[in-house]
């Protein structure tokens, strides 16, 4: 397993990480959750990624409780907060009440002292970006965060976070978890090029398109106890089972033969070979799963296979 630094943070995290949305907490059984967090970190992922909202925190308790064999120094344990968490007006949002009060729930559900990374989940047009910029500075100050990003934000918002802290000679998100895939390339766009001007990591998820670009749907298949035919996690995944989209993720089959890697390794690799992404959030039900797409690290795709894959999926304004 490889490792990369975090944005321009000293941090390091490995390339493939762990994800616990719909899966820890909800899919995933305790037992099975902690076999696959030691596998996991036995392969060597050190990079955990959680949320609040994620089954109600029911998510942040398992990851916190099969974390309790590993070392907490070793791992980088990230959490995110923005989504409502009850009916209360204030258990929502980036406001400072809201951050403080999820970074303690967050802790307490993991059973930790501190987080490595806490994330913004969403942007909140209804909070100043200075009052959360200045939560931020003091949750790191009273040592109960170390690093902190944001998730999903327009390149505005990334660029204003950013200004607000230099000005402020305080701590700037060190990373952007978007929705990056070959299938959905928009962050290309701005979210990059300003990421990367102010030396913002990318952390991807849905990778695979929600399991589209493995394969696994291919003419329509929807096999028994995928998340397809799951009614309680199959709402995000309408365009990737289009048959247009299925067919031209078929097309991507004799590439992955020709490499003799799998498709789940094909689409990883692809979107590591981006330096500024530094890591990609994997889900996994299952040890074979998991073991699969840890073998995408360090993968280096040729170049007539990137620029097929972009013939396939091209990129925005192509």
């Amino acid at each position: 397993m490889q490792t990369r630094r975090l944005g321009a943070s000293g941090l390091q995290v490995s390339e493939i990480a762990l994800g616990s949305w719909l899966t820890m907490g909800s899919a995933v059984d305790l037992a099975s959750s902690a076999k696959l967090v030691e596998r996991a970190f036995d392969l060597g992922v050190n990079f955990f990624d959680t949320a609040d909202v994620y089954a109600g925190g029911g998510a942040e308790e398992v990851l916190g409780q099969a974390l309790r064999t590993v070392p907490r120094p070793q791992v980088v344990l990230a959490t995110k907060c923005f989504f409502p968490m009850s009916r209360h007006a204030n258990d929502r949002g980036l406001s400072r009440k809201h951050l403080f009060e999820s970074v303690e729930a967050s802790l307490r559900r993991m059973g930790t002292d501190y987080l490595d990374l806490h994330q913004c989940h969403r942007a909140d047009p209804s909070t100043p970006i200075e009052e959360t910029v200045r939560a931020y500075e003091d949750l790191i100050r009273q040592g109960k965060l170390l690093y902190w990003g944001v998730s999903e934000w327009p390149a505005p918002a990334i660029a204003e976070a950013c200004q607000i802290a230099d000005a402020r000679n305080a701590y700037r998100p060190v990373s952007n978890q978007p929705q990056y895939s070959i299938m959905r390339r928009q962050i290309e766009a701005e979210v990059l090029p300003v990421s990367i001007a102010h030396g913002i990591g990318q952390v991807v998820f849905s990778p695979l398109a929600q399991g589209a670009l493995t394969g696994k749907y291919s003419q329509g298949a929807r096999p028994a106890e995928s998340r397809a035919t799951d009614e309680g996690s199959n709402q995000w995944m309408g365009a990737y089972l289009e048959p247009e989209a299925l067919a031209r993720v078929d097309a991507l089959r004799p590439l992955a033969k020709q490499l003799d890697i799998s498709m789940a390794q094909l689409a990883l690799a692809w979107c590591l070979r981006d330096p500024s992404v530094s890591a990609v959030i994997t889900g996994a039900t299952r040890l074979e799963q998991l073991e699969d797409n840890c073998r995408a690290s360090g993968l280096r795709l040729p170049a007539e296979v990137l620029a097929r894959i972009d013939e396939v999926f091209p990129g925005p304004g192509a």
